[in-house]
């Protein structure tokens, strides 16, 4: 069985955007489409409910491409478990307030039992500072934690 990836919304778009000029966004870019193309095929991909509002969102025409992107990906719902881990993330501070919506991706990707959660979020998501104080809460919860990464983490540019 291959393992579960969960696909928080801006994997969805740097993927599906116009080339940028910042160096930063134009390497992820880059490495986001390299692992679409190269690594996608090795997991299991979900989205949610919530991913699709997300990305729904903004320009119609680039909306619909992203939303056209994930047409053939499994969505999850978001649960009441979903909810509860998401509540405790942002009550115990480990999301901050005002980050409902990443807190809800970490909950929905471990209610639904995801292997990992790729995002390019450091703030929220996949940040050094949080991300053991975030498997502490899911786990407390009687979850297994996802791998919170970014597609460079879960295998990115490959060494020719």
């Amino acid at each position: 069985m291959k393992p579960i990836v969960y696909l928080e919304s801006s994997v969805i778009s740097y993927l599906t955007a116009r080339a940028n000029r910042d160096v930063v966004i134009s390497g992820r870019q880059a490495i986001t489409l390299d692992w679409w193309e190269n690594q996608r095929n090795r997991f299991e991909l979900r989205i949610s409910i919530l991913v699709e509002e997300e990305i729904g969102r903004g320009d119609p025409k680039a909306a619909q491409i992203r939303l056209e992107t994930v047409a053939d990906i499994a969505s999850l719902t978001i649960s009441d478990e979903a909810t509860k881990v998401a509540d405790l993330l942002l009550a115990n501070d480990a999301v901050p307030v005002g980050s409902e919506e990443d807190a809800l991706h970490i909950g929905i990707a471990a209610a639904q039992g995801a292997d990992f959660l790729l995002t390019w979020n450091f703030k929220n998501i996949n940040n050094a500072e949080t991300k053991a104080v975030i498997t502490r809460l899911v786990e407390s919860c009687g979850y297994a934690c996802p791998q919170l990464c970014s597609p460079e983490e879960l295998g990115g540019i490959l060494d020719d």
